[in-house]
């Protein structure tokens, strides 16, 4: 395997992932992490993250300089090239012109740019700059403002990037990892779907052993594939718990126990008005998110005393983890509280157990294919564990949520019918706190707006928003103004993340 280095990017797990789609094994580390550490895990091949930080401030975030010992091959990126060209004696100061975005690169002749565009586009984030190559180094690549973009040394055992390959917008991205981990560190590639599946239910039976476990069912791709897993690991010690918090889409209570109460030791809980309770007057999105956190917490412990169960199980992602708390040690900027990470009371009677808190969506989808998951569970778009209560901007009521149920059961059956329902990555309305003056049968209306919110991504992390076709667009909005009560206009979200989030709350 590989170690990548977290120095607080908010892509460094895109960084293991990507390697992981190049079928190669990958863990990652705290920046600090000791030479002795990798040695004994037996990594010979090093990524070193981007970051916040600046590699020219005198208590910058370094690595174990024994990295460079030449035990190891290492590829440093953005802050990662930076630090490495810090310690080998470039220096190190602020560009004149920030690099943001989309940039055309001019790469030299080098292994690890062989089969990419000359020039290419690549994707920066940077105000500093390397000034000067090390002694024993040289530079293999530029920008229009950045003349050292890339540089390596001369024996081929360490490379930098001040791009990130690991971002999609850099259209040859993957093509210079799969460089570096293929012909230049040699790696062989056995990393599978059904590796995934493996380490999955080998961590849960390791972590477990021959105790109980309680596993949180919120109907998605996640939490059904981790049930699955969970059962399939633990068979009988496994009690699946679906709570209905009066947050949800419209029937999806029903389909959830439907589809699973046959198939699974499963137990249902009709919680809507604790949870509505809870959220009285509630405005503030962090203070939801933390409230809808305490209260399933709280369930969840009430069951599991129950059941005798000592553990938990969560479908929580990376994306989760990374906006919610830095992962790694590293000094990642926290994004929003997500309720099942950020959002958890500091004590708890109960041990988590989160197999996928290292993975992104789209690899639980390939674990989920090895599950027996129907399709549509498998391709159904993410939906946020504090429900409707983050797409209600505002305090939450049981009239605002049947005004944002029946539009949001409008907007998917029509994105559906248009056939754009997998081309989309989520897809979802947002009931806002304003009202605006209409005119409806020739009499004055003051009613609610409904926003529309369509993405395209492949984990999360980034995201464009999706160009519906208009008469698609037409459609949704004249029939959720004639048939939602309250509604009298809707807009459409076209901002990408960043700089939004996916989610408004």
């Amino acid at each position: 395997m590989i170690a990548v280095l977290d120095f607080g990017s908010q892509y460094t797990q895109l960084i293991a992932r990507r390697v992981r789609e190049l079928k190669i094994y990958s863990e990652i580390f705290p920046y600090n992490v000791s030479e002795e550490t990798l040695k004994e895990r037996g990594i010979k091949v090093i990524i070193l993250s981007g970051g916040p930080g600046s590699a020219n401030e005198q208590k910058s975030y370094q690595p174990d300089k024994r990295i460079f010992n030449g035990d190891y091959l290492v590829l440093g990126i953005c802050y990662g090239m930076q630090i490495m060209g810090r310690i080998f004696g470039s220096d190190i100061s602020k560009g004149s012109v920030r690099e943001y975005g989309r940039t055309t690169f001019y790469p030299e002749k080098d292994p690890v740019f062989e089969g990419i565009k000359e020039p290419g586009t690549v994707w920066m984030s940077h105000y500093d700059v390397v000034e000067n190559v090390p002694e024993d180094f040289y530079s293999i690549g530029k920008t229009d403002t950045c003349p050292i973009a890339a540089f390596r040394n001369k024996k081929g055992t360490f490379y930098g990037l001040q791009f990130h390959p690991e971002v999609i917008h850099t259209e040859d991205g993957k093509k210079i990892l799969k460089n570096f981990l293929y012909n230049i560190a040699k790696l062989k590639p056995d990393w599978t779907s059904s590796s995934m599946v493996d380490a999955a239910v080998k961590e849960i039976k390791e972590k477990v052993g021959t105790s109980k476990v309680i596993c949180a069912l919120s109907g998605g791709v996640d939490s059904s594939t981790l049930a699955m897993l969970v059962h399939r690991a633990i068979g009988e010690n496994s009690l699946v718990v679906f709570v209905d918090n009066g947050l949800l889409r419209k029937d999806e209570g029903k389909e959830i126990v439907k589809r699973f109460s046959s198939i699974l030791n499963m137990r249902y809980i009709e919680a809507s008005d604790i949870f509505l309770s809870n959220l009285k007057g509630v405005k503030d999105p962090e203070e939801k998110r933390k409230i809808i956190g305490n209260t399933f917490i709280k369930i969840f412990e009430k069951q599991a005393e129950n059941f005798g169960a000592r553990f938990l199980a969560q479908g929580t992602l990376y994306p989760d983890l990374i906006e919610s708390t830095p992962a790694f040690g590293g000094p990642t900027a926290i994004i929003k509280t997500h309720h099942n990470v950020g959002g958890l009371p500091e004590k708890m009677k109960l041990k988590l157990v989160e197999p996928f808190k290292y993975m992104f969506k789209d690899e639980v989808r390939l674990i989920a294919k090895k599950t027996g998951l129907p399709e549509s569970m498998i391709e159904r778009h993410p939906f946020p564990g504090p429900g409707l209560a983050i797409r209600i901007i505002g305090e939450i009521d049981d009239e605002k949520l049947e005004i944002l149920r029946d539009a949001d059961a409008i907007f998917i059956e029509e994105i559906k019918k248009a056939q754009l329902y997998k081309k989309i990555w989520q897809a979802f309305t947002v009931l806002l706190p304003i009202k605006t003056v209409g005119i409806m049968g020739d009499m004055r209306t003051y009613q609610y707006v409904v926003s529309l919110r369509a993405v395209k991504s492949v984990d999360g992390m980034t995201a464009d928003w999706y160009k519906i076709p208009q008469h698609v667009l037409d459609k949704v909005s004249n029939r959720i103004v004639n048939e939602v009560k309250k509604v009298n206009r809707i807009v459409y979200d076209i901002t990408s993340k960043p700089p939004a989030t996916i989610e408004w709350e």
